[in-house]
């Protein structure tokens, strides 16, 4: 932003309030609502009669080319169709409280320390005012919205529902301020033959009431120049209540302005496409996801178009989806490529399902979900084939066991784009999220929680290597698996290991643990493998050697696990997980680290809750 794109002056408190009555002075649709409870005002009333500053408003000069739909401030009633000279991005609070408790001749709607809803009046002890001794915070009263003060018993205890009372209580109604001195001409009468209350009213007027006509409140204006993502910092670094302002609430703020609710659109038309069970894995993809996918979409092909037109290659418009990229898109690439985004998403379902990624306590990288998206948006039916599959089968196997997608992943995402869809429609080269995957056999050791992306896949790598539960032979279908609530499992029993005196750091890996169901699990209880093979083959009513068949499709040596011997168990388990990574990631894993070699933390940190 230049210099010249915003101005700094002071404005008389009473010219901002009027802006905001009459609707010069709007709120953007963004801006949460207001939420002051009424001790904040009492002090920000008494701030202002003290003449103490309150802050800095800013405002944004509308009528530039970024518009955003507008409402009032809380309470401000302008004629209908009044259009704002102005926005509010900072000083809403503030504003909506002094417009409340000075200029709206009605009660105040607000809030209790306790953030329960209440309605009242503020008023000022004249009095108290005056005395030096008082805090001016404690001068300053709220009264219920009958102006009546009852005890717990719910009789009247002060009653000031009439000017009488008002002028007979000494009580000043802040709403008065700017009367232009008509309730303190007819307190003066009232009193008229009391000049002590007379004089009350003067040094009251001068101390209290013309401090509010005579205040001033810093105001920085920006220009209408100012563009979408300056407004967005902007109202981040100045909100005083530290609320971060999401792209998807500014864009539904900027699409209004053309009667487009975005919103609407996202909950009916594109988060309600998905909303059937085998779509489950979409549940927690936020709006903000869905918008990196649309734009993605949108500025690869801003890149096309600009290609076919002849632009050089390094001038070319960058393929991305951060935050000035989403910022930057307009309402019609919104519309055309949302609809393909909707349709991505749902594939990328579907492909997840083939890969045995069925729910999202198990889904790697929720974040990879948008670069899929958007692959299958572009490609279409291209996709399709058995060649395109296993291509993208390899580029996301390697983007969780690579752990690639993890932190900031917004630049992954606009080279994953060009990259596998240019891969799939016959590109030689292999994309960049394949090419520096890596997984070295150590980690293996350190994968203990499903807080690792590499720990979620090597669940859905035994899944789709076939595992079924070992007392029911149950393959690891959708519907079987979320009926009997199947999460990860110690194959030797963590008491049992524990027993045996091996390390915490070693049997809590990935390596010792399997998915099961929780029946299943209680059987194995913490006894030897040995024993509970037969307990198992007894519960399931079959024979050792159908146990020994489950086993295997679990990558387990059953040999092993009927000698209770975990180290040999535990190197052909590596060995065989290895050799699956290594089959989806399509790249040959050499394990040449001794386990002497490997660091391995002795902590017993685990998510499971065996024995």
């Amino acid at each position: 932003m230049a210099d010249e794109a915003f101005s700094i002056d002071k404005r008389p408190l009473r010219d901002l309030l009027q802006q905001v009555g009459d609707g010069r002075a709007q709120l953007p649709e963004f801006q949460r609502g207001w939420v002051w409870p009424h001790p904040h005002i009492a002090s920000l009333l008494a701030s202002i009669s003290l003449g103490y500053p309150v802050g800095t408003v800013m405002l944004l000069k509308t009528g530039g080319d970024v518009r955003f739909k507008h409402r009032p401030i809380e309470g401000a009633e302008p004629p209908q169709g009044a259009e704002p000279d102005a926005l509010v991005l900072d000083g809403q609070q503030r504003l909506t409280s002094l417009f409340q408790a000075l200029k709206l001749n009605r009660p105040v709607v607000t809030q209790d320390p306790r953030k329960r809803q209440v309605s009242g009046w503020f008023y000022a002890d004249m009095v108290r005012v005056l005395d030096e001794g008082t805090d001016r915070e404690d001068a300053i009263r709220f009264l219920p919205a009958s102006r009546t003060v009852v005890d717990f018993r719910g009789e009247p205890r002060e009653d000031y529902s009439t000017h009488e009372r008002e002028y007979a209580a000494c009580l000043f109604p802040l709403r008065a301020v700017f009367d232009g001195g008509d309730w303190g001409y007819e307190y003066m009468d009232h009193w008229q033959d009391d000049k002590d209350k007379q004089r009350l009213w003067r040094a009251f007027n001068n101390s209290f009431v013309k401090p509010f006509d005579r205040y001033h409140v810093p105001v920085i204006e920006l220009g209408k120049a100012t563009p979408r993502q300056a407004v967005c910092q902007v109202f981040e670094k100045v909100n005083t209540g530290g609320v971060t302002l999401t792209v998807f609430e500014l864009l539904t703020a900027t699409f209004a302005a053309d009667e487009f609710d975005l919103r609407k659109h996202w909950e009916r038309e594109c988060r309600a496409a998905w909303h059937l069970p085998e779509y489950r894995i979409l549940r927690e993809v936020a709006n903000t996801d869905f918008l990196q996918a649309v734009t993605l979409l949108a500025t690869a092909d801003r890149r096309r178009r600009a290609a076919e037109q002849g632009v050089d290659e390094e001038r070319l418009p960058r393929i991305g989806c951060k935050r000035h990229d989403m910022l930057a898109l307009s309402l019609d690439e919104y519309e055309r490529f949302a609809p393909l985004a909707v349709d991505g998403f749902k594939k990328a379902a579907k492909f997840l399902r083939k890969e045995f990624v069925f729910d999202t306590k198990f889904l790697p990288y929720g974040t990879q979900l948008i670069p899929l998206a958007a692959i299958f948006a572009q490609t279409g039916q291209d996709a399709e084939s058995a060649g395109a599959q296993q291509k993208l089968a390899r580029w996301y196997w390697c983007g969780v066991f690579g752990e690639l997608y993890g932190g900031s992943t917004e630049t992954r995402f606009s080279r994953d784009l060009p990259d596998v869809v240019e891969w799939i429609r016959g590109a030689a080269t292999e994309p960049r999220t394949v090419t520096e995957a890596q997984f070295a056999p150590g980690r293996l050791l350190t994968l203990r929680t499903r807080n690792s992306a590499a720990y979620k896949g090597i669940y859905a790598l035994l899944l789709k290597a076939g595992a079924v539960d070992w007392r029911t032979g149950e393959k690891a279908e959708v519907t079987s698996y979320f009926d009997e609530a199947v999460d990860i499992h110690h194959v030797f029993p963590k008491s049992w290991c524990e027993n045996a005196g091996h390390a915490p750091g070693v049997y809590n890996s990935i390596v010792n643990k399997t998915p099961l169901t929780a029946r299943t699990n209680r059987i194995i209880g913490g006894i030897a493998p040995s024993e509970y093979l037969v307990r198992l083959a007894k519960r399931a009513q079959t024979t050792p050697d159908v146990v020994a068949e489950h086993l295997r499709s679990h990558l387990c040596e059953e040999e092993l696990m009927r000698a209770d011997d975990f180290d040999a168990f535990f190197a052909a388990r590596k060995a065989a997980l290895l050799s699956g990574i290594s089959t989806e990631m399509g790249k040959a894993i050499v394990d040449d680290e001794a386990e002497g070699q490997v660091e391995v933390s002795l902590d017993a940190l685990d998510d499971t809750d065996d024995l």
